[in-house]
């Protein structure tokens, strides 16, 4: 006798739908009355940015580019050194300034030694904002901010373009390009794959490049995605070693006409070697949560930047129903600090409403009764909704901590849902999976 055939329907094993992630490109960006899309900043605030560097470029006068440290910074500061020597400005009167390890450019000191360059021009780039003083002192020297961190105020007198408001945020080397790719017609050809691999330090390797971002397909025909990517981890590599010698990825990246020429340089190479040498040694650290279950936090101790990628690895890969943010805490990277990274975990990223990291911090420091926000500093809950963190006094740190409920048990009524939860895996048979998280956490380095 012929089985009848199950129908689809009746079938009792139904295939789990994989969560669909959107992509970055995805939100919609703002517009204006007639249905303009505004994008990637005001229209305004690009053609002042514009007539700077026409300006600049024209005036034949010490110019002074100052850039991040990651990949996103130098690629928008070589784009603005590439544009005005197109237009004419001469290469000998560029100079660029690094900011030094924990430092900012709002330090008195950082902001001596820019001044002392004897710059006439200034562009700031990727520098994140907060309201501020001049950029410097002399009130001779004009300043240009090219950004895409989340912030209303700036330092005075500055000439602002920020990305900041005009969803999907542009990275500040795409902001850059979109600056400078009208103003000359080599610009785009040249410093395509600039915008591309700073984008990609920034917002990762998966992005589709979907309007109102650029078509980029002309700078994936000539340069290989893996070239690309490969590039960014090693122009990221050096500012995060101890040595911090951000000044070799700037030189690589300045001198260089593709990424695979970045490829072979030895001090990128030997910097990313010791940079994942690090991360695997401090990946393994065991997480505390918050009393709540949204925040899961890593504590390390490292003299090397590996906190925001070992934020960025965890974010994507621990799950569960509460879970928000990852944040990674290096009390090793500067004395008498905590350096710490936030990441919005990827089972959160489709919340409603959108988790909000520099709120988040906010809504627990706001939580003390004290002074405890006004002694963390200018330097707590900086940067973007969904990748934040701050530089905060070991003591202030602490109180944080205790503030967010880290390490205490969830209320007896989570407890009561816990077990239940429990109960019901005992009916499950036993995965005879070796290598389980708590394998993982329990791995010596």
């Amino acid at each position: 006798m012929k089985r009848k055939a199950v129908d689809a329907k009746e079938s009792p094993q139904v295939k789990r739908r994989k969560e669909q992630i959107p992509d970055y490109c995805d939100i919609q960006p703002r517009k204006d009355d007639s249905g303009t899309i505004l994008w990637p900043a005001s229209s305004e605030a690009i053609e002042i940015a514009r007539d700077y560097l026409r300006e600049c470029a024209a005036a034949k006068a010490k110019t002074l580019i100052v850039p991040d440290k990651d990949a996103d910074g130098l690629d928008a500061g070589v784009i603005i050194h590439r544009t005005l020597t197109a237009l004419g400005a001469e290469a000998s009167l560029i100079d660029v300034h690094l900011v030094g390890k924990g430092k900012s450019i709002h330090d008195e000191e950082v902001r001596e030694a820019m001044s002392a360059k004897s710059p006439k021009y200034i562009i700031v780039v990727d520098q994140g904002s907060r309201p501020a003083p001049p950029v410097v002192d002399d009130p001779d020297v004009q300043s240009l901010i090219i950004d895409h961190h989340l912030s209303d105020e700036f330092p005075e007198n500055a000439k602002v373009v920020s990305a900041c408001h005009y969803p999907p945020v542009a990275t500040s080397s795409l902001l850059t390009y979109e600056i400078c790719k009208t103003l000359h017609p080599d610009i785009a050809s040249s410093c395509g794959y600039l915008c591309v691999m700073g984008t990609h330090g920034d917002l990762g390797n998966i992005l589709k490049w979907d309007p109102p971002f650029p078509d980029m397909k002309e700078v994936f025909k000539t340069h290989t995605k893996k070239a690309i990517n490969d590039a960014v981890s090693l122009l990221n590599a050096p500012r995060r070693t101890s040595k911090f010698d951000v000044i070799s990825a700037w030189s690589a990246l300045l001198s260089a006409t593709s990424p695979k020429e970045i490829l072979t340089n030895p001090r990128l190479l030997s910097a990313r070697a010791e940079i994942n040498e690090e991360v695997e040694r401090q990946t393994h650290t065991a997480p505390k949560f918050s009393k709540d279950g949204k925040i899961a936090v890593f504590r390390i101790h490292s003299a090397a930047q590996v906190h925001p990628v070992i934020a960025t690895r965890w974010a994507g890969h621990l799950k569960s129903s509460k879970l928000e943010i990852v944040l990674v805490a290096n009390s090793g990277y500067l004395p008498g600090m905590v350096n710490f990274s936030c990441r919005v975990a990827r089972c959160a990223r489709n919340r409603d409403p959108p988790v909000n990291i520099i709120s988040s911090l906010k809504a627990v420091a706001d939580l003390d009764t004290t002074d405890l926000v006004q002694r963390m500093g200018e330097s707590f809950a900086r940067g973007h909704k969904e990748a934040s963190g701050g530089i905060i006094p070991e003591k202030e740190f602490e109180e944080l901590m205790v503030l967010m409920q880290v390490g205490e048990k969830p209320d007896q009524a989570e407890e009561g849902e816990k077990k239940a939860e429990k109960t019901k895996a005992k009916t499950v048979e036993k995965s005879p999976q070796k290598n389980t998280l708590s394998n993982y956490f329990g791995k010596k380095s």
